[in-house]
């Protein structure tokens, strides 16, 4: 059964209100997701450090998505969480799994708003840090 375990990212964000901003895969393998905040002068990032897959899809699909069971874990208008048992992980190539396994076991994580969905499969630790939304622009 897929289980949502809601993460604690240190910051209150109403997941129906925010979005995307942008997505940056940076130099080595980091990746970089700002997302609006009710804050308009700042951005929260969210950061990877390590091999991941991402899939940024509109939330509208992940409704398609039949997986035969019940979403457990699910809180109204949360905004992070650690999946378990979902088949976007499950999906993934055994041999991708094992080469990056160096770094630890894959984990799934997705990252919900109003508008659209990250999901990221990685072994790394997600970092979520508050930037200010004109630095953000330029980087």
């Amino acid at each position: 059964m897929r289980k949502y375990v809601p993460l604690n990212i240190g910051v209150a964000i109403r997941a129906s209100t925010s979005d995307l901003h942008s997505f940056r895969w940076k130099t080595g393998k980091r990746v970089e997701a700002d997302f609006l905040i009710d804050d308009l002068q700042h951005l929260l990032r969210v950061s990877f450090d390590g091999p991941c897959i991402v899939r940024l899809i509109d939330g509208m699909p992940l409704s398609t998505e039949h997986e035969h069971s019940a979403d457990e874990g699910l809180v109204r208008d949360h905004f992070a969480y650690q999946v378990e048992e979902a088949a976007f992980n499950k999906s993934q190539s055994e041999i991708w799994k094992t080469a990056v396994g160096i770094h630890g076991p894959t984990l799934h994580f997705r990252f919900v708003t109003g508008w659209t969905c990250m999901d990221v499969v990685t072994p790394a630790t997600p970092e979520f840090e508050i930037v200010p939304k004109a630095i953000a622009q330029q980087t």
